[in-house]
């Protein structure tokens, strides 16, 4: 192979950077709203105790973030990278002004979901680009890259949410949107190249895609619960899950029969990419746990504000973009399997450091952020290598998607779990009531109650990061199964 030019390698190294700053805005748009919501819905007529109501915010860019990111990674297979990530940005762009401009929820929840399903399609379609410009040898440590910018972004979007609408609203949010779109737009044109003609031959199964998106969609309507302290699924979510259900059958029996496939079985390697989705799932199991039952045991167990909790939070999240860039660093030194196996053994290390120290977490959360952010590269670096070239953009969509659906999975299987064991050992606990007793008498009974609740909050969390752990060495378990050094060395 002829070595590339100073300045062909520079143009790609600008390339790439340009689309992982697309990822970047995306994921942040993703997590933005964590710190305004309240304002939002204020501003939109919604009363403060009803915050079920803003769900469909949340579930809006949830749903076009998943749903649609496995038919658009196809067609940047067949259109080329730069066309797709244009028409998201342009796509990101008007959801982002619907959004600004939005007088009631659903016109807003409108415009989240396409903001959702053009910044969804970014991360997949970048990952697919890393492999078309850079060998294998060098992929992982980009794949690292990419994956610190869509981590980097849990970290920044509330805090650059609260300090944009400090200053000019909660609006001014989805508005300074539009020129970033713009400018990432033009970055984009004159550092991706255009496709070749060697796409213009592909096909690309549109009824397949829809099934799926379909499919997808109501799954993620169907597990996504705004109150999981009360059920394990929302009122709507056995009839949604099954008509998911229905949609996926559909989905395989069109994929058997059609001609045109979305994923090609043809030159796939089944079983490395397979286990790479099953690890995918159980990482993002263990981030959607983290995300939600640390806020939930800061706020309960450990006495602290919403604030406070996100505060404690931050010791997992800088780690996953930390963990991001090194993973793609060890991908490159020792193959994927050494370090999708320890970064996820290390992340049950971690999650049972959780479990066993509570309430000093914070080591606990550091060392699991670390290590799951390892994860990310390898995975991603498998399935790319395990796919044939005309199909990365899908690839790297399946395992985006995996992880997604190991997210919602996850936190709605092990939430109803540990509020069954919670109910278990609170049983048995008598309110104490200031009736027929001195105040000292209350006071002593009131204050055995409290220990006893904070004993059983405390068991309740610890089964849960335990639980956790479990599904991190599961996945370190599947991740044994991925390539070893003999790939790296390619």
């Amino acid at each position: 192979m002829k070595p590339l030019s100073t300045t062909d390698r520079t143009r790609r190294r600008v390339a790439i950077s340009a689309a992982s700053a697309t990822v970047l805005i995306g994921s942040i748009d993703a997590y933005v709203l964590v710190s305004v919501l309240v304002d939002m819905i204020q501003d939109l007529g919604i009363p403060a105790n009803h915050l079920e109501r803003a769900t469909p915010l949340v579930t809006g860019y949830l749903l076009g973030y998943v749903a649609g990111m496995p038919l658009l990674g196809r067609l940047s297979d067949r259109l080329g990278r730069r066309t797709v990530i244009h028409a998201c940005l342009a796509a990101f762009a008007i959801g982002s002004i619907i959004s600004a401009t939005a007088t009631g929820l659903v016109v807003l929840a409108a415009g989240r979901a396409l903001q959702g399903l053009a910044g969804g399609a970014l991360l997949p379609v970048t990952m697919a680009l890393a492999a078309d410009l850079f060998s294998t040898r060098r992929r992982a440590a980009v794949l690292g890259w990419v994956g610190a910018a869509q981590e980097l972004g849990a970290v920044i979007g509330p805090l650059f949410g609260a300090g944009v609408a400090a200053l000019v609203g909660w609006r001014g949010i989805f508005w300074i949107n539009v020129p970033l779109a713009i400018l990432a737009a033009l970055a984009i044109h004159f550092t991706v190249p255009a496709p070749g003609a060697d796409r213009r031959g592909q096909r690309v199964d549109f009824v397949g895609g829809s099934l799926l998106a379909l499919a997808l969609g109501l799954l993620v309507v169907g597990l996504y619960n705004p109150e999981p302290e009360s059920s394990v699924l929302p009122s709507w979510g056995a009839p949604v899950i099954a008509a998911g259900a229905v949609a996926l059958a559909a989905f395989a029996l069109w994929q058997w029969r059609s001609p045109v496939k979305l994923l090609d079985p043809a030159g796939v390697r089944w079983r490395p990419f397979g286990l790479s989705l099953a690890a995918s799932l159980a990482t993002g199991a263990a981030l959607m746990v983290t995300l939600v039952d640390v806020q939930l045991m800061a706020q309960t167990l450990l006495d602290r504000d919403s604030a406070g909790g996100a505060v404690l939070l931050l010791w997992f999240l800088i780690g996953l973009p930390i963990g991001a860039v090194l993973g793609g660093r060890l991908v490159a030194r020792f193959g994927e399997r050494i370090p999708a196996v320890a970064g996820l053994a290390a992340a049950g290390a971690g999650y049972l450091l959780i479990a066993a120290r509570l309430p000093e977490v914070e080591a606990g959360l550091a060392l699991a952020g670390i290590a799951l952010g390892v994860v990310i590269a390898p995975l991603s670096a498998v399935a790319l290598s395990t796919t044939p070239e005309g199909q990365h953009g899908m690839a790297s969509a399946a395992v985006v998607v995996a992880r997604m659906m190991g997210m919602l999975l996850g936190i709605a299987a092990l939430t109803s779990w540990s509020l069954h064991r919670f109910a278990e050992a609170t049983a048995d606990l008598d309110t104490p009531l200031p009736f027929g007793m001195s105040e000292a008498e209350y006071l002593q009974q009131q204050e055995v109650y409290l220990e006893a609740l904070d004993a059983a909050l405390a068991a309740q969390y610890s089964d849960v990061f335990t639980a956790t752990a479990v599904i991190c060495l599961a996945g370190a378990v599947a991740a044994l199964g991925l390539p070893g050094m003999r790939r790296a060395a390619l």
